[in-house]
């Protein structure tokens, strides 16, 4: 990790506390409650709630740590309060208030503190879509705490398609004016922040200005297509003693709606930057941030999410959103943190099995917002489109429903933004115990008792690595490979095959293994599916279909015997497999914008690298692209030239007639239209029909894997000395390959 100073921040007033968003506009065929009913004992309305609400403000954020979830007798109950616009939702600790049109929740409140933020993007918490365009919505009370004694209360937002497109002219808190497209030059708000004629703005913050040209339509279908033809409810949960607050959105396709998919999908939170100046996603990305002002005061540098800060805790260093995405199997809990006022706001996924393209897939975390002001930022993807992406078509007269949560917002105090992360991660190992909760209901969401446990031991037989043990094993259950309807592609798309790596329709469930190969996932739903593993060491996976999964039982799949893929016998390798990069030069800490720029100076001749003399760990770059013709490129807007890849290495004995030669590029990051080869100097082909998945841009060393193999004549090669040449093309200077591995076998005559 860099050594950021501790970030220093004037006190900044906070909002007042009696902020509102202002009225939404609902459809012509919107249905909803204006209050709840007299007597509901802890439900109350708006004036009733005020003396609770001065309460909270007058203590501190500090105090008692009492875990979310863990009810307290002594805590005060949970109310829920209709004030016709919103429900607030309150438990003594935190007050937080959801809008009964949007869903989204426009406030968040620590012992009166507001945590959320108003000035960049999409303002305070939101799903990505919103169910505010349906046809029909109804906003309701889903657990009445006046029912079980104040120990928890949930309230829902629902709209329904009924086979039209749930997106519309919905504006909500951040959106641009008209929310159509990019707002700039004549879609911008006026100079006085003021929103154009139509539905009101939200209000902002005494002396905020309204953000101008950042902020994006959202993006139902990512592309052409019907619209977004689902229904959508969402939900927020708030116990008796919690320090966090759960939120999870249910999307349903009735078999009466045409095709339709879902782009890009997240819980998306912006946040108070005048209060939270420390992100923390793990041990390297653990530091004080620039403020928004630093963002804006930027030199703007190769892409829109990228700039070179000239003043704040990184002057000088360039500022990028992606250098904080992580592997979402291995960031179970990711924040902010307050080092003036001591408070930290976390989202916490106690299961990954409603994210999209199972392990190995990294996304998004937290950053700065790249709009104007650049508000603190955490997304939680569940279907994600970066480093590869997912997809999530669905078929016309397909049934199909999806629970993406509860994830957990999680508040919590502590002394240092140290032991604030580490409270969270450890709230993370508790959450994950509960998982599933009980406390849900009406759903598809199976109980604890109604899911199963299935376990094994994977075998690996490789004749070539005899003893061989599976370190890093990952297995995981996933549904069976499937090539989606077109018409359910945006724009017509043609169909693209849907495997564990790139689905988000449907649930997965990973576990780690041990080293010798067994393995035990639980809280599996029930099903059939294939099952899954990979290793760091082996070339590939191993996959087992037609696993069948009953309610409440216990699958014992026992010795499976796994055999690696082999065309040969091997002659050499660079790397491991591992599906990343990064166990190659700067793969330890590859989080900074611009690695790609690096190369030409690290490697003025190209990389020249020596079987049995040369370390993959020294003489092997991250990535493999065109070299920077500018030794002083301070953008990366540069072109570069061709570049080759040498490694050389020695054969007892030429190969026998007929025999052939097989390369294996596996890839963690493709950029490139493709890979020249030549074999002591001759061509011996080119791979191509690469997919583009935008790692080395967003430097990254952990895209969507994939296997290209080449075959080519024997011949090629002699006795003695040989040279294999890697050639990526002429081009921008993002525009390479990040291997996996790189290995040559050599198969026999067919």
């Amino acid at each position: 990790m860099h050594p950021y100073r501790l970030l220093q921040i004037k006190d900044t007033p906070m909002h007042p506390s009696s902020l509102r968003p202002a009225q939404f506009v609902a459809s012509a065929n919107s249905t909803r409650p204006s209050g709840f009913a007299r007597g509901a004992g802890v439900v109350m309305r708006m004036g009733a709630a005020l003396a609770i609400g001065a309460a909270c403000l007058c203590a501190g954020v500090g105090g008692a740590q009492a875990p979310a979830g863990e009810s307290s007798a002594a805590a005060p109950p949970v109310t829920v309060t209709d004030d016709g616009t919103n429900y607030i939702l309150a438990n003594g600790y935190l007050t937080a208030t959801i809008n009964k049109n949007t869903g989204d929740m426009t406030s968040l409140k620590v012992k009166g503190t507001e945590t959320q933020g108003y000035v960049s993007g999409h303002h305070a918490g939101y799903w990505e879509q919103s169910p505010a365009g349906a046809v029909r919505l109804e906003s309701k009370l889903t657990i009445d705490p006046a029912g079980n004694g104040g120990e928890r209360g949930e309230v829902s937002v629902k709209g329904w398609s009924d086979g039209k497109s749930l997106t519309g002219q919905v504006r909500r808190p951040g959106d641009q004016w008209p929310r159509t497209a990019v707002a700039t030059g004549e879609d911008a708000p006026p100079e006085d922040g003021e929103a154009p004629a139509g539905p009101a703005a939200p209000a902002l913050p005494p002396g905020v200005r309204r953000n101008r040209g950042t902020a994006v339509a959202r993006r139902p279908g990512g592309g052409g297509g019907p619209g977004l033809l689902v229904d959508m409810e969402i939900r927020y949960a708030l116990g008796r003693g919690e320090h966090g607050i759960y939120t999870y959105a249910i999307y349903t396709h009735a078999p009466s709606y045409g095709a339709t998919q879902i782009g890009e999908s997240r819980y998306g939170m912006k946040l108070n930057g005048g209060l939270f100046d420390w992100l923390s996603v793990d041990e390297q990305r653990n530091m004080a941030m620039p403020t928004g002002a630093d963002w804006d005061k930027g030199t703007d540098l190769n892409m829109k999410e990228a700039r070179r800060l000239t003043t704040g805790v990184k002057k000088g260093i360039a500022e990028h959103k992606y250098d904080y995405c992580a592997d979402q199997f291995d960031t179970p809990a990711f924040g902010w943190s307050s080092t003036k006022q001591h408070v930290g706001i976390y989202f916490i996924n106690p299961s990954m099995e409603y994210l999209s393209s199972g392990p190995k897939h990294v996304e998004l975390t937290g950053h700065l917002d790249d709009g104007d002001g650049g508000d603190p930022t955490l997304l939680d993807y569940w279907r994600g489109t970066h480093y590869g992406g997912s997809i999530l078509p669905v078929a016309a007269g397909e049934d199909w429903t999806k629970v993406v949560g509860p994830i957990l917002i999680y508040v919590n105090s502590g002394a240092t933004p140290d032991q604030m992360f580490a409270d969270a991660k450890q709230q993370a190992v508790v959450e994950a115990a509960k998982w599933p909760y009980a406390w849900v209901g009406g759903l598809d969401y199976p109980k604890a008792a109604e899911r199963a446990t299935v376990s094994g031991q994977l075998v690996l037989r490789d004749p070539q690595a005899p003893g061989a043990a599976l370190p890093g094993l990952e297995v995981g259950l996933a549904y069976p490979d499937q090539t989606p309807d077109a018409g359910a592609q945006p724009g017509g798309r043609a169909s693209e095959l849907m495997t564990w790596q790139n689905d988000a329709k449907h649930y997965e469930f990973w576990a780690r293994g041990t080293p010798d190969g067994r393995f035990a996932i639980a809280n599996v739903r029930p099903g059939t599916y294939e099952l899954h593993a990979i290793a760091d060491g082996v070339l590939g996976e191993y996959a087992k279909a037609e696993v069948t999964v009953r309610a409440g039982g216990k699958v014992d799949l026992g010795k499976l015997v796994w055999v690696p893929v082999r065309y040969g016998k091997q002659l050499w390798q660079v790397g491991i497999p591992n599906r990343s990069a990064s166990e190659f030069l700067h793969g330890d800490d590859h989080w900074h914008w611009g690695e790609y720029i690096e190369y030409a100076k690290l490697f003025p001749k190209d990389v020249n690298y020596t079987i049995g003399k040369s370390d993959f760990r020294k003489d092997w770059f991250i990535y493999q692209v065109p070299h920077d013709e500018d030794a002083n490129d301070p953008t990366g807007r540069g072109k570069g030239r061709e570049t080759p890849w040498k490694v050389n290495f020695e054969m007892a004995q030429a190969p026998a007639t007929g025999q052939r030669g097989i390369l294996r590029l596996a890839l963690a990051g493709v950029s490139a239209r493709s890979i020249g080869v030549k074999v002591n100097g001759k061509d011996a082909g080119t791979v191509t029909g690469l997919v583009y998945n935008a790692t080395i841009n967003r430097d990254g060393v952990q895209g969507s894997w994939v296997e290209k193999d080449l075959a080519f004549d024997g011949a090629l090669l002699h006795a003695g000395a040989n040279t294999l040449t890697l050639i990526v093309p002429e081009g921008g200077i993002t525009s390479g390959v990040a291997y996996d591995v790189v290995r040559l076998e050599l198969a026999p005559a067919q």
